[in-house]
């Protein structure tokens, strides 16, 4: 037995108080990493006779078992660099995968560990530390940032370069290559002393990292003065368009390049929510210089490279949850809000509009764990917009109106329409018809333009896309744009292929405009809903495959002419009213008639209107009195509902399992004086499971559907659950709920509408992946009986219009509708798919098939459909085809269920 006994004093060390009996304070890990292996084994020794004294389970039992963890580590680690420096390698090995060797050190403090291993190595060999810090870089490259290794593995290397800054041993042209792929310095600032010795001025990656930390949230902030800054380049580097901007200015001859740096760096200083008099002045000032007039096209250029995947991507760290790269750099941001501010000052280049439009989806694309990339980006660029005139700028901002659903964006952008229409003297339903731009169309849904030597382009508009097509000087189709043009007209197609992009655009911007207004009581005068609607260009394209009233008649656009249900063309005086028809609104047999007539002539709406689910009141809600249950007791997927309810109107926050309030989620309706109001909660108790990291449930629970009057205090409930309730003052009475019966029934048929969309796609019933139930299968009884139980009003609409379509399949003799499902057989077995879910069984034994949808599948592929969006029908029957032929199917996921 060793009689090495532990120095004097430390055993006391080990048994002091901690603020947690997981964590080793800082002073006793260099006291221990220095012991001697035999000094190690006698504290090892020692602190577990300590143990066996104490009882089980108390705080400095479980901290003595820390310590002696740690020993346990750091010895294993200092018989490893005791050895001969040829086996240097070992060593490093020896350390760097202490998690592997010893799986129970996971529950170790990793700073504690990692403090622990640096000392020990630093104080034995500091080539080994060099060797050590470059083994750790090289294995952080492709390591995730999520994982327990990732953890120590960046701690210990930031222990290495705190211990090397003050030494000779630190690789430092090592370190610079690494520090070029962060994001920012985070908590290895200690490398700050390298960086200024270095000279970071002359590598440009550098510069983007230290300006980075400068502005990043997580960036200490001893970074006041950074070294050698008036030398640096205006933009960091890393991005397409900063790049592409620094190139084109260097390029150019030196007074051009005087004037466009000297914007650029104006542009930098666009630190405030809008341009001040006394920013612009100096703009105008700086634009006025001999080279300025440049600046219009290339921001044009610049702008068009916003949000192009990284020229140089960054490393993931373990000091932040997302991934870095998928960010804008913050201070290249910074320049471009300066940058569309002076685009206002000048006279604006082609694309201009388009280039800002986009710019403000960019920013507002969400990057995981984060959210909107950039929404101070997003707010300038709309603020540019609002102050161009002309028709593409409205256009862009009518766009984006249908289109953003990021609160603080969505108020610029309304405020900037509804200070166009005050200056125009109309309201605000109306500029946003007037800003649909025409894209030089003079025909609904059709441009050309013919080209020198007879070439021509045909732009085509259908119901969500358009499409540019090319014929030769002889007339005849080709496949892509003849030689002579390209060559000739290089401008001219890529200004056609923009407006291919921006057609599509805002056909759904103006698809979503028009699926709005079905809730709407708006109403034109006949001459004027010609103009905007009818006749329009590009929105005629819509119109003309909608029912109208017109002049108390409803009437569609066909063969050239509006008619009515029966054929007999409809005219109106001027002056006559038109609104959008509504199924609640006319009777049963006419709206039969109407969905007969689009499905014999082939019209495909944008939106289900004839088709369109309508939910009368039932006797159990005349029964309830104030709520609907009709949609209760379903479980959404959080995420999933949270952005279809955004889409569509409502006012939702996300719930987290932390001690806080939610509102319910709304959808306001100020046209009816109402609020509806959607009653759900978060599911589960295990932060981790039920939630994510940040603890966001991932599920909900559905209840209630209400509706208040508009002004009524809203309903919140404990962001964990619980009754809702409405927050009051002390003189004040809560706000009774509107009963049902008074709700009109348009109303009540859309929001009921609504929450049936948000049930019928959020719901996990609907995965074809949750046959188990998801997690522990606790939802496994609600997956079948959503998947194959009763038909929702969506799917019952779905079946009616299966029981006509199904007739015209190729494979109509091997399909028919049996209750809740489409029969369909095949050479191998019988299959059921449910209409609601798309799910199926299969025959004899009702077993179960997976099949996960492709996007392809959910494009309904040529089989005509009388309306657009509706996934689950485009499924279902990309489902029937495939199992019809099931004996030719080769993906072995299908096949082997099939044959078992």
């Amino acid at each position: 037995m060793s009689t090495t006994a532990p120095p004097p004093g430390l055993v006391d060390l080990v048994r002091a108080p901690s603020t947690h009996y997981r964590w080793v304070d800082d002073p006793l890990v260099p006291r221990v990493a220095a012991l001697s292996p035999e000094e190690m084994d006698a504290l090892h020794g020692q602190l577990g006779e300590l143990m066996a004294e104490d009882a089980p389970g108390t705080r400095e039992r479980d901290r003595l078992r820390t310590v002696r963890l740690l020993i346990t580590v750091l010895r294993h680690v200092r018989q490893a660099v005791a050895g001969r420096p040829e086996q240097r390698d070992e060593a490093a090995n020896a350390a760097l995968t202490l998690l592997e060797r010893f799986p129970s050190a996971r529950a170790l403090d990793a700073g504690a560990v990692s403090r622990g291993v640096t000392r020990i190595v630093v104080d034995h060999d500091t080539a080994l530390a060099a060797h050590l810090f470059a083994e750790v870089l090289h294995r952080l490259k492709d390591m995730p940032s999520t994982t327990d290794d990732a953890l120590y593995l960046h701690l210990l290397r930031d222990n290495l370069l705190i211990e090397g800054v003050g030494g000779s041993w630190l690789d430092e042209d090592l370190l610079m290559d690494w520090l070029g792929g962060c994001f920012s310095l985070a908590l290895p600032f200690a490398a700050l002393p390298v960086l200024r010795r270095a000279g970071a001025a002359s590598r440009p990656e550098l510069v983007a990292l230290l300006r980075r930390h400068r502005l990043d949230a997580h960036g200490t902030r001893d970074v006041t003065v950074l070294p050698e800054e008036g030398r640096w380049p205006l933009l960091n580097v890393g991005e397409a368009w900063s790049e592409a901007a620094t190139s084109d200015i260097d390029a150019l001859p030196e007074p051009e390049r005087d004037a466009l740096r000297a914007l650029v760096a104006h542009a930098l200083t666009a630190t405030t929510a809008k341009p001040s008099a006394a920013w612009k002045r100096t703009a105008r000032d700086l634009l006025s210089k001999p080279g300025a007039e440049r600046f219009p096209a290339l921001f044009v250029a610049w702008g068009s490279r916003v949000g192009r995947a990284r020229t140089l991507p960054l490393r993931p760290s373990i000091w932040y949850s997302h991934d870095v790269s998928a960010l804008l750099d913050p201070h290249n941001v910074t320049a471009l809000r300066g940058l569309c501010w002076l685009a206002t000052l000048c006279p604006p280049a082609e694309g201009l509009e388009r280039v800002l439009g986009g710019m403000v989806e960019t920013a507002l694309r969400k990057a995981p764990g984060v959210g909107p990339r950039s929404p101070r980006l997003a707010n300038s660029a709309t603020y540019a917009l609002s102050e161009l005139d002309g028709a593409a700028a409205l256009g862009q901002l009518a766009r984006l109106s249908s289109r953003v659903t990021y609160k603080g964006t969505l108020k610029e952008i309304d405020k900037g329409l509804a200070r166009r229409a005050e200056a125009l003297g109309i309201s605000r339903d109306e500029i946003e018809e007037l800003g649909v731009p025409t894209f030089g169309m003079t025909e609904v849904g059709t441009l050309e333009e013919r080209f020198d030597g007879g070439a021509t382009a045909r732009l085509l508009i259908g119901t969500n896309s358009a499409t540019l097509s090319w014929t030769s000087a002889t007339g005849r189709p080709v496949r892509s744009v003849p030689a002579q043009v390209r060559a000739d007209h290089p401008e001219d197609v890529a200004r056609l292929r923009g407006a291919v992009k921006d057609v599509t655009k805002m056909l759904t911007a103006q698809r979503d405009r028009l699926d709005r207004l079905m809730l709407s009581r708006r109403t034109w005068r006949y001459e004027g809903w010609r103009d905007r609607y009818l006749d329009h260009p590009l929105v005629g394209v819509l119109a003309r495959r909608l029912v109208w009233w017109v002049g108390g008649t409803p009437a569609c656009w066909f063969d050239g002419r509006l008619v009515d249900v029966d054929g007999a063309e409809v005219t109106a005086d001027p002056a006559a009213e038109v609104r959008l028809w509504h199924p609640v609104e006319d009777g049963v047999e006419r709206v039969l008639a109407w969905r007969r007539w689009l499905e014999d002539r082939r019209v495909t709406q944008p939106f289900k209107q004839a088709h369109r689910e309508v939910y009368p009141l039932t006797d159990a809600e005349r029964a309830t009195g104030v709520y609907s249950n009709r949609f209760a007791a379903h479980i959404l997927r959080q995420h999933q509902f949270h952005s279809l309810a955004t889409v569509r109107g409502w006012r939702n926050q996300l719930r987290l399992m932390v001690d806080d309030s939610c509102e319910a989620p709304c959808r306001e309706l100020p046209e009816w004086g109402l609020r509806a109001e959607f009653w759900v909660e978060g599911v589960g108790e295990d932060y981790g499971t039920d939630t994510t990291e940040s603890g966001t449930f991932l599920h909900l629970a559905t209840d209630q559907v209400r509706f208040y009057p508009l002004d009524a205090p809203r309903n919140s409930q404990h962001a964990c659950g619980g009754p809702y309730s409405q927050w009051v003052g002390p003189d004040q009475e809560p706000t009774p709920p509107v009963p049902l019966a008074e709700v009109p029934p348009l109303v009540l048929s859309e929001v009921l509408r609504d929450v049936d969309l948000f049930v019928g796609v959020a719901s996990v019933g609907a995965d074809p992946t949750w046959a188990d139930g998801g997690p522990a299968g606790r939802y496994q009884e609600y997956w079948h009986s959503y998947g194959f139980g009763e038909l929702s009003a969506t799917a019952l609409t779905r079946r009616d219009l299966l029981s006509r379509v199904v007739p015209r399949l190729a494979i109509a003799d091997r399909c028919s509708l049996d209750g809740r499902f489409l029969r369909v057989r095949g050479d191998l077995r019988s299959y059921r798919i449910h209409l609601g879910s798309g799910n199926i069984l299969m025959e004899p034994n009702d077993e179960y098939l997976c099949i996960v949808p492709t996007r392809r599948d959910e494009s309904g592929g040529s089989v005509f459909l009388p309306f657009d969006g509706d996934r689950t029908l485009a499924v279902i029957l990309s489902k029937a085809f495939l199992l019809a032929a099931d004996t030719s199917i080769t993906d072995s996921t299908i096949t082997s269920q099939l044959r078992r």
